[in-house]
């Protein structure tokens, strides 16, 4: 590439944890702008965690971190062309783009559960994430069968 990377943006920790991933989690959650809703949203999302996982002796943002920690993905398959055939090579993930996907996954497959609001079916979806199940789960289950169907095109690495 002619251009220098751009610089990697500082990101400062939430108001109430004082943790900086939460602050990610909220970025990928808000919508227009509106990171006071998106924060809103979450820490309400996480007094219901707290409500419905009451027997668990974890705090709320352990459960949380637990949640992401299972639907993160160690490995994903990506396209790659060689000799006019087109092969899913399994690839590793950088330790970033984990995290990432997995916010994301979480807050997708959030917005797609039925309940009432937001914060209902993040909490849900959380719940369901620390329990090994769900849509997020699945998704991660999903991408480590892909790359285990593929594992014989491993040495078509980038």
């Amino acid at each position: 590439m002619r251009k220098t990377k751009p610089k990697k943006r500082q990101i400062l920790p939430d108001p109430v944890y004082g943790d900086v991933k939460v602050t990610k989690f909220v970025n990928h959650l808000m919508y227009d702008g509106k990171k006071t809703t998106a924060y809103g949203i979450f820490y309400s999302a996480l007094e219901t965690v707290k409500a419905k996982l009451a027997n668990e002796e974890k705090s709320a943002l352990e459960i949380w971190k637990a949640a992401l920690d299972n639907v993160t993905p160690q490995v994903e398959v990506k396209s790659r062309r060689v000799g006019g055939a087109t092969f899913q090579v399994p690839t590793e993930i950088r330790a970033d783009r984990k995290e990432s996907v997995s916010m994301k996954n979480l807050i997708i497959y959030s917005r797609k559960r039925g309940g009432k609001t937001m914060a209902d079916k993040l909490a849900a979806e959380i719940v369901d994430a620390f329990n090994g199940q769900g849509g997020a789960y699945k998704r991660k289950e999903d991408m480590h069968k892909m790359a285990e169907a593929n594992r014989a095109f491993a040495h078509f690495r980038f």
